[in-house]
C-alpha cells in the first residue's frame, strides 16, 4: 500500500468515526425526547476532528505535489543531459558534410594517376599520405569511411546505383562501390553509391 493510499484511509476512518460520534449523541437524544444538540465539549472535538481531515488532505495533496514536481525536475535534467551530449557529438556535422567533397577528389586524384609511370610515382604518394592523413584527422572527431566492397547491401547505409547478375556472389552482396559513404558518431552524413550483385536469371 502507497503512503497516499494509507493516508486516504487514515482520514476516512476518522471520518468515519466522528459521523459515528454525532449520530451516536443525535441517537441518545432523539431517545429522551429532546431536540439535537451536541455539548460544548462535543462540538470541539467534532470541528477538531474535521480540521484534522482537511489538514491530512491537504498534507496529502502537498505531497503529490512535490513528487511531481521531482519527477519534472529529474526529467527535465535528463533531458538537458542528452541535448548537450548530443551537441557535443553532432556539433561537426555540417562541417564534416562540406569535407566530404574533398575527400572524394582526392580519391579520385589516385583512380587517375598511373602509378606505374615514375614521373608521378611521388605525386601519387603524396596524394596518398594526404587522404589519409585527413582520414585519420575526420576520424578522431568520429567520422567514419563507409566502404562496403564485398559486404551483404545494407540500404541504412548503402543506395543501390545498379544491379548486376553475378553467378559466383550470393544475391545482394556489393560488387563495387562507386562513391564511398561516412558516418559522424554513427548517424549517417551520407550512403555508399554501390552497385549490388543478383542471382542470373
Amino acid at each position: 500500500m502507497s503512503e497516499q493510499e494509507k493516508v486516504q484511509n487514515e482520514q476516512q476512518t476518522a471520518a468515519e468515526l466522528a459521523a459515528a460520534e454525532l449520530a451516536k449523541a443525535q441517537q441518545s437524544t432523539e431517545q429522551a425526547g429532546e431536540p439535537v444538540q451536541l455539548s460544548g465539549e462535543q462540538a470541539i472535538i467534532a470541528k477538531l476532528e474535521a480540521e484534522l481531515v482537511a489538514a491530512k488532505q491537504l498534507a496529502a495533496d502537498q505531497q503529490d505535489l512535490a513528487l511531481r514536481v521531482k519527477a519534472e525536475a529529474e526529467n527535465s535534467k535528463r533531458r538537458s543531459a542528452q541535448d548537450v551530449d548530443k551537441a557535443h557529438k553532432f556539433a561537426l556535422e555540417k562541417f564534416a558534410g562540406d569535407l566530404l567533397p574533398v575527400l572524394d577528389n582526392l580519391e579520385r586524384s589516385l583512380s587517375f594517376i598511373d602509378r606505374d609511370n615514375e614521373a608521378v610515382k611521388a605525386l601519387a604518394e603524396g596524394v596518398e599520405l594526404t587522404l589519409k592523413g585527413m582520414l585519420d584527422t575526420v576520424a578522431k572527431f568520429g567520422v567514419q569511411q563507409i566502404d562496403p566492397q564485398g559486404q551483404p547491401f545494407n540500404p541504412e547505409f548503402h543506395q543501390a546505383m545498379s544491379i548486376q547478375p553475378n553467378a559466383e556472389l550470393d544475391a545482394n552482396t556489393v560488387i563495387f562501390v562507386m562513391q564511398k559513404g561516412y558516418e559522424l558518431n554513427g548517424r549517417l552524413l551520407r550512403p555508399a553509391m554501390v552497385g549490388v550483385s543478383k542471382k542470373p536469371d
